[in-house]
């Protein structure tokens, strides 16, 4: 298999108040190939988001290496890792602007990682292609392509965003509790279709969750994050074998309450 993403001895530490370092990421290897789609648990502080932030660039590693498709890329700034690496957070409201349209953002996320530069918009050109790209969603989203985004409903908004993300097929998609804010209906519907775009289009994947079944019945392989540390990490053979009781006694280990 082809290695896209690659950490070796990541490590990130913040000084707190009493002038100790604080390690919130412990000098980690991780390797991401080509096509995986990798879900990741664990507890409050236990390293997930900065995992994601260091990964994007909005947050540098104190020490390490991050290669990505085997360039190094520990130093490079976020808006240049951008034309590689598409984020889809917790919150709705922060993938897209709520005072633009569905279009516009769409058309915006095409531009993506680009050089900026003062040309027609074309919005009119790609009105068709955006017309069929949110009518495969199946949420009546194509209806509200002249729609500002804050008028849309949670899940829209949030279905949007993944589109937003996957629409130039970044090498690497990271999702950020993307389901989180849903309630379990809308969250169940996301998934599929997130799990749809993932495979139709042949994407690498780091999925963050809380909902433990999502972790389980998604994705080849699976990561626990202890205080900054990789605590598990199972193949999609050893995934298989593995049941929510298992992950719930896991988490007992380490005193914190799950959300299912």
């Amino acid at each position: 298999m082809e290695t896209l993403l690659e950490l070796k001895q990541a490590t990130k530490t913040i000084q707190n108040d009493s002038d100790s370092d604080n390690t919130i990421l412990d000098h980690v290897d991780l390797t991401i190939d080509k096509g995986d789609f990798v879900t990741v648990l664990g507890g409050n502080g236990a390293g997930k988001s900065t995992l994601f932030n260091s990964i994007t660039g909005s947050s540098f590693l104190t020490s390490g290496e991050i290669k990505l498709s085997g360039k190094t890329v520990t130093s490079m700034q976020e808006e240049k890792r951008a034309r590689y690496i598409a984020r889809v957070f917790q919150d709705p409201k922060m993938g897209t602007a709520p005072r633009m349209t569905v279009a516009e953002n769409l058309l915006l996320a095409l531009k993506r990682g680009k050089k900026r530069q003062v040309l027609p918009r074309k919005l009119k050109e790609q009105r068709e292609f955006f017309k069929q790209l949110c009518a495969s969603i199946g949420n009546g989203l194509e209806k509200h392509l002249d729609t500002p985004t804050g008028h849309l409903s949670g899940g829209q908004r949030q279905s949007l965003s993944l589109l937003m993300a996957t629409v130039t097929q970044p090498d690497l998609l990271l999702l950020d509790e993307h389901t989180a804010a849903l309630d379990p209906k809308t969250s169940k519907k996301l998934m599929a279709l997130t799990n749809r775009i993932i495979h139709e289009n042949d994407l690498t994947c780091l999925m963050i969750t809380h909902r433990m079944e999502d972790a389980l019945a998604y994705g080849n392989r699976l990561i626990v994050l202890e205080n900054g540390k990789i605590k598990l990490d199972l193949n999609k053979e050893k995934k298989a074998k593995l049941t929510l009781e298992d992950l719930f006694v896991l988490f007992e280990e380490e005193k914190v309450e799950p959300a299912v």
